[in-house]
């Protein structure tokens, strides 16, 4: 371990304080291609094996950070159907950072899929952007990434917020600052991540949570230097519940044999079977139940809201 070389947080640049596990990319490739049919190779970059490290404030990262491309998403996503969830009504943070929306302001909401955080603010000016998915996408939802919109509209919005988004892109801080050009003096920035621990993190070869998916899972801490480091004041982090639409997370937890607390992914038939079982069983009981009415749990996710100083 003393000579393995200690990869950068992507927060705050300090050496990571321990690694979490060495993760084969062989492994990674064939799950995710008997899972969701996708090649995950070109995204890999040539990249054998990834590190799961923790750094000083908590927050774990993978290592080579490398994002999916255009074709895996769009993949990927056609394989998880996003869009038949959404009569499942909206999740618990979009009507946490809903409070913070007053009638008229412009929103501005970065990787927003299909907009559904636009039906928690009706009273809002609300613009989406997404620069993945198909020609379906509602005229409010722009297709076009974040540096390309402030281009022409940097300072121009009341409020920018992005829902489990920063978890999936290589520079996490430059996102984050990215966000905070696009508000005015004194505007809002709101930010939903997944984090350690949580119900998603005890998933045994849980690939939603894996390179080049997530590739950070988030502490209080880590978005706090966040916060800080993009410029940002008045930062407060909550924890979000379970919503009815992403509780299946919670009760594959639930339902897993295996509930991993270090090691999250393995090439063992008992982990691949109890990955199998959790899901099944998870299916059923969110099916059936819905969102916990009273989790034992960390919630579904992190909520940053910060503001740009005036």
């Amino acid at each position: 371990m003393s000579r393995t070389r200690r990869p950068p947080c992507p927060v705050t640049g300090e050496p990571a304080s321990r690694l979490v596990q060495w993760v084969s990319a062989e492994l990674l490739a064939d799950l995710w291609r008997y899972e969701f049919r996708v090649d995950v190779r070109p995204s890999f970059r040539g990249a054998t094996r990834f590190g799961l490290w923790e750094s000083p404030t908590g927050l774990h990262f993978f290592d080579p950070m490398t994002a999916g491309d255009a074709a895996f998403y769009d993949r990927v996503y056609a394989r998880m159907r996003l869009d038949r969830h959404r009569d499942k009504g909206p999740k618990a943070e979009f009507a946490m950072a809903a409070q913070s929306v007053a009638p008229g302001d412009r929103v501005l909401d970065v990787g927003c899929g299909f907009g559904a955080f636009r039906a928690s603010v009706p009273h809002a000016d609300y613009v989406g952007l997404e620069p993945y998915g198909g020609a379906d996408r509602p005229p409010y939802v722009l297709a076009e990434t974040l540096d390309g919109h402030l281009a022409t509209n940097a300072g121009a919005y009341d409020l920018t917020c992005a829902f489990q988004v920063l978890e999936h892109v290589e520079r996490p801080l430059a996102m984050l600052r990215g966000m905070a050009a696009a508000v005015r003096p004194g505007g809002q920035v709101i930010v939903g991540v997944p984090h350690v621990p949580s119900a998603g993190a005890r998933i045994p070869n849980y690939l939603i949570n894996a390179t080049p998916h997530h590739l950070t899972w988030w502490t209080e801490a880590a978005l706090r230097a966040a916060a800080e480091r993009a410029g940002l004041v008045d930062a407060r982090v909550e924890q979000a519940p379970w919503s009815d639409v992403d509780a299946i997370v919670y009760w594959i937890a639930r339902c897993s044999p295996i509930r991993c607390v270090d090691r999250r992914y393995r090439h063992a038939w008992s982990w691949h079977a109890a990955s199998a079982v959790g899901f099944l069983a998870g299916y059923a009981m969110w099916t059936l139940r819905g969102a916990p009415r009273a989790a034992d749990d960390e919630g579904a996710s992190l909520l940053l809201t910060a503001r740009k100083p005036d």
